[in-house]
C-alpha cells in the first residue's frame, strides 16, 4: 500500500494533499510532552479542570498518561484496564531524550543508558476519599 494519489479537492479544483492531513487526523501528544505533564504541578492543572463544555466530558475525566478526555469516570476507569493504557505506561518508563543524550551520541560525551522511571496509573477521587 502506498499513500494516497488523490491531488485535488473535487469543490474547486485546487491542489491538496490529501495523504498529509490522514496523517495527523489522530495525532496524540508526544512523550515527552506527557513527560513534561506529569510533573506535579502541571498534572494538578490538568486533572482539576474548570468545566468546559467544548470538551468530552466537560474536561472532568482526563487520562494523564495518555492525554485523552472520557465521557465519565465509569469509561475513565475501564480506560485503565485497556491494553493501550497499559502500553502507554511502559512507554512512558523509560526517561524522555534529552539534549545531552544526543550530545553523546554524537560522540561528546561516554553513552549512558536511558534511566527507568516508576509510572503508577493517575489516583482517582472517588479512591482518594
Amino acid at each position: 500500500m502506498g499513500k494516497s494519489k488523490q491531488t485535488r479537492n473535487h469543490n474547486n479544483g485546487k491542489k491538496k494533499n490529501i495523504a498529509k492531513t490522514w496523517k495527523t487526523k489522530r495525532r496524540t501528544k508526544d512523550l515527552d510532552q506527557i513527560h513534561s505533564d506529569m510533573k506535579p504541578e502541571t498534572a494538578a492543572k490538568l486533572l482539576h479542570q474548570e468545566v468546559d463544555y467544548d470538551v468530552t466530558g466537560c474536561a472532568q475525566h482526563y487520562c494523564l498518561h495518555c492525554a485523552r478526555y472520557f465521557v465519565d469516570m465509569r469509561s475513565l476507569k475501564e480506560h485503565f484496564k485497556t491494553k493501550v493504557h497499559k502500553k502507554r505506561l511502559k512507554q512512558l518508563r523509560e526517561e524522555p531524550y534529552t539534549q545531552e543524550e544526543a550530545e553523546r551520541a554524537a560522540g561528546m560525551g561516554s553513552y549512558i543508558p536511558p534511566k527507568i522511571i516508576e509510572v503508577k496509573t493517575q489516583p482517582l477521587e472517588e479512591d482518594m476519599e
